[in-house]
């Protein structure tokens, strides 16, 4: 039987341990996710997991390097450009990102390193 990939279920990303509050704050106050219940067999594992609207987060701990990859999230958003003045309006540093046609778009990181990219297709 043939088989292909239909939809992300999930995006996992990670943080230093010990820092699930101040990722808090930036995912589900700022951003806007909300948090949701963790399977009891992975709460020893740190962490958290969060959702908006359908796209599903979760957030790992681990002993994290200063390493930089191309490795991100990309959420499709509705008005990217108040999502741009949101952000900058709390400090954080917008990155534009090569043209990709129909597509505007840009990047921003998170307090630990985390690439997030926010798209709008026209």
């Amino acid at each position: 039987m043939e088989w292909n990939i239909v939809k992300i279920d999930h995006i996992q990303i990670c943080i230093p341990t010990g820092k699930e509050e101040e990722a808090k704050k930036f995912y589900l106050e700022l951003l806007g996710f909300k948090e949701i219940e963790k399977p009891d067999s992975l709460k020893e594992n740190g962490g958290f997991w969060c959702k908006s609207g359908t796209v599903s987060l979760h957030i790992g701990t681990e002993n994290m390097k200063n390493i930089k990859s191309k490795r991100h999230p990309a959420f499709k958003v509705n008005h990217l450009h108040a999502a741009r003045a949101f952000l900058e309006s709390y400090g954080i540093l917008i990155q534009d990102e090569k043209p990709i046609p129909f597509v505007n778009r840009f990047s921003f990181f998170d307090p630990f390193g985390n690439r997030i990219e926010l798209l709008e297709k026209e």
